[in-house]
């Protein structure tokens, strides 16, 4: 079997000239687990060319959604930015990736720990009705550079605590925590030194990062990644150490090793 398909795009929203979403069609027998990621592509010099990209849509949904930050020089975002509803999409067939709540130990507090497009996966993870079964409180904290690049920021914040099948459940349970690093805003600087410095917790009414409570999730840039490792094992935090073996905090491997 051809390890790829091709999707249909349906949708098309640039952002800002940064970042843009897409959804595409699904296949009716694609499966996968929230937090995960799948490889997709256009067709560049008669074969595929492809990129990872999380799911930011729930596994309950109907179509795919993903988020993409633009490159001018990237060999595939300097393309995929100018698709339209109509075209198609290579995806690649098996979701994989490391995000996923069931390697997580149980624990009180979740913390989605994000910079720029690694919202994507906690897209998908808010979604899911399990991650508020087993959380009391679920916290996303995504960190961009500019006020403009808080991408899905009204979804998160308002819209989601009126979703027919998911208000009720997360309404009191969602909290969310935008940060900016380079222009002044309500909370400003690198999410890193606001977790580190304990300023996110204070400003939910939550206690600081405690690995007998609090879990934590990880995606974004490779720096960001080594630097929020380093703080969570520095608080005594034990990351999850493969798939299907349970930690205190997990992070998108495969974005590290490439």
């Amino acid at each position: 079997m051809n390890p790829y398909t091709t999707e249909t795009v349906l949708a098309v929203r640039h952002w800002t000239d940064a970042y843009f979403s897409f959804t595409l069609s699904r296949d009716d027998g694609f499966r996968f687990e929230n937090g995960q990621f799948v490889m997709i592509g256009l067709e560049v010099a008669g074969k595929p060319l492809l990129r990872a990209y999380s799911i930011a849509s729930a596994n309950w949904e109907e179509q795919l959604e993903f988020f993409s930050i633009k490159v001018a020089s990237g060999p595939l975002t300097s393309r995929l930015q100018h698709i339209q509803p109509g075209d198609t999409v290579w995806m690649s067939r098996k979701p994989t990736g490391t995000l996923l709540i069931s390697d997580l130990l149980p624990g009180k507090n979740l913390y989605l720990l994000a910079t720029g497009t690694g919202l994507a996966p906690f897209l998908a993870i808010i979604k899911d009705p399990e991650t508020y079964e087993r959380f009391a409180k679920v916290i996303v904290v995504h960190g961009v550079r500019h006020a403009e690049d808080l991408a899905y920021a009204d979804y998160i914040e308002h819209e989601l605590a009126h979703h027919e099948l998911l208000g009720d459940t997360l309404r009191d349970k969602l909290l969310y925590y935008p940060a900016v690093s380079r222009e002044p805003f309500r909370h400003h600087g690198r999410i890193t030194d606001l977790i580190e410095h304990n300023q996110v917790a204070a400003a939910l009414g939550l206690p600081p990062l405690d690995p007998a409570t609090d879990r934590a999730m990880i995606c974004g840039s490779p720096g960001m990644l080594a630097d929020f490792r380093r703080l969570l094992d520095a608080r005594g935090f034990h990351v999850a150490p493969r798939i299907g073996s349970p930690g205190q905090y997990v992070f998108e491997r495969a974005f590290v090793e490439k």
